[in-house]
């Protein structure tokens, strides 16, 4: 009996493993979503897409427009194409080609859908596309934005402000523009090396840095006070992103055994991440996309031709694996579609263009929950992020914080204001923040513009040399009338 009871226990024991090592099973309306490329007509094809290897998506998308970084001799360009206007790009299409320098990246404004702004190795700048897109070249900015001392690699808009612009230099600085007035306002100077992302939480309170000193910063941008700050060592992160109201951030990276890793982090509290998963052995930069209306990540390598996705819950096992979307073709980057951009009839919830250099194409990419009633689908559609901005950029330099205004895709997309971007008239004087003039020494930006500034400077050097000549000589002219004066004896005067 007793050898019958303990093989009892035993088996009991042994089942009850079993069971907890099997996968657990969690029910999601997503779990059947799936990526459909568009037709042919419906890419864009023939367009020189950049070589550049810097890590950025080279793209950005809005209702109207498709913005993509190019190849170009003479400095740096970008096309900017409509939506609508799909199939074989003219070789001569009309660009932007204001910069100097090799335009590293580009982003719209939420709230207006004509204005772009964009960062390069010599400056940042603001452009207004004219309505129905370029006819001819643009080289005239709106607004030319100088403060950096290096290169600008990273463009942030606020989230809920009009007028407020975040620029990421490889001075290690971060400069917060007030575009109302057209000059830097705030500098957030905590970071030892080059910044390789910035994200806002919701509200745009709270800023998330991720950095090359391998450090994970959560940052109150208006103080550039470093609230929370993690050391990453055995996660190398390199890319970071606010997970909506969820008060979690979300991290891609590197391990310590160099393969490619996801991290989830409270960012209340960066001492340990809440939960770490490794995705591949690829080398590839992992990119994060996250839909806060779904709850769905997606993750796109550089170089990789597949997009996983997930759902983020806030009970384990927090990252629920769902789908994985496969394409022989390597990206370089991929623009995303605001959601009121999408088509709601074909229950899309979120739509990539990617980039395929080889082919110099660019492919939309739909992200299609299945469903069969031909009805709004109000479950995968709540209020969205609307195109209204909640707050003036003097409101929030004041310290106001608001939610985004949001709107519903019911009725399609309806623009609930006629906002109107009236850049500032700016005169050429100092420009100040924290006690430091940024345009005092601001270097060369191509190696034609240092060329330039060396021969000026040489002439400049060569009139003062003669210049000091001449008074030297006047100064001992008067050296001279004036020993001269003072031999002549009184009886004589």
């Amino acid at each position: 009996l007793w050898s019958v009871s303990y093989m009892l226990n035993v088996y009991t024991f042994l089942l009850s493993s079993q069971m907890s090592w099997r996968p657990t099973y969690r029910s999601s309306k997503f779990r059947n979503v799936y990526g459909k490329v568009a037709n042919r007509e419906h890419c864009f094809d023939g367009v020189p897409i950049t070589k550049n290897v810097h890590d950025n998506h080279f793209c950005a998308v809005n209702s109207k427009f498709l913005a993509v970084v190019t190849e170009s001799a003479g400095g740096g360009s970008f096309i900017v194409i409509p939506v609508s206007q799909s199939g074989r790009l003219d070789s001569h299409c009309p660009k932007v080609c204001g910069h100097q320098g090799n335009v590293l990246d580009i982003k719209w404004n939420p709230f207006f859908e004509n204005i772009i702004a964009s960062c390069s190795e010599d400056t940042s700048a603001i452009w207004e596309i004219p309505e129905g897109g370029l006819r001819r070249n643009m080289t005239e900015a709106v607004l030319e934005l100088y403060g950096h001392s290096r290169r600008v690699g990273l463009i942030e808009w606020h989230p809920t402000s009009s007028g407020i612009l975040f620029s990421a230099g490889y001075d290690y600085k971060i400069l917060i523009w007030n575009l109302e007035i057209g000059e830097p306002v705030k500098m957030i100077d905590c970071h030892a090396d080059v910044i390789l992302s910035m994200s806002f939480n919701t509200d745009g309170s709270l800023l998330a840095t991720s950095c090359k000193d391998k450090k994970l910063r959560v940052i109150e941008p208006r103080s550039g006070r470093v609230l929370q700050q993690a050391s990453c060592k055995n996660h190398r992160v390199s890319r970071v992103v606010f997970l909506g109201n969820m008060k979690r951030l979300l991290t891609t990276g590197v391990s310590r055994w160099n393969t490619r890793q996801i991290a989830l982090w409270d960012q209340e509290d960066l001492a340990m991440p809440i939960v770490e998963e490794d995705i591949d052995g690829l080398s590839g930069l992992l990119f994060p996309f996250y839909d806060a209306d779904t709850h769905m990540l997606y993750l796109a390598g550089k170089g990789d031709g597949n997009i996983r996705y997930f759902e983020i819950t806030t009970e384990k096992p927090f990252i629920q694996y769902l789908m994985e979307f496969r394409s022989p073709a390597p990206q370089k980057g991929l623009g995303v579609m605001p959601k009121h951009g999408l088509d709601v009839a074909a229950c899309e919830v979120y739509r990539f263009y990617k980039l395929v250099t080889l082919k110099g194409l660019i492919e939309p990419i739909s992200m299609i929950v299945p469903r069969r009633s031909d009805t709004y689908q109000e479950d995968i559609y709540p209020m969205t992020t609307g195109t209204e901005p909640a707050l003036s950029a003097s409101e929030w330099l004041s310290g106001i914080d608001r939610d985004p205004v949001l709107m519903s895709l019911k009725d399609g997309y309806h623009r609930p204001n006629q906002l109107v971007f009236k850049a500032p008239v700016k005169e050429k004087k100092s420009v100040v923040v924290n006690g430091i003039d940024l345009l005092e020494n601001v270097p060369p930006r191509t190696e034609n513009e240092l060329l330039r500034m060396f021969f000026r400077q040489q002439d400049e050097l060569r009139r003062l040399k003669e210049e000091l000549t001449t008074k030297d000589v006047r100064i001992r002219q008067l050296e001279l009338e004036l020993s001269n004066l003072k031999n002549v004896s009184p009886n004589n005067i």
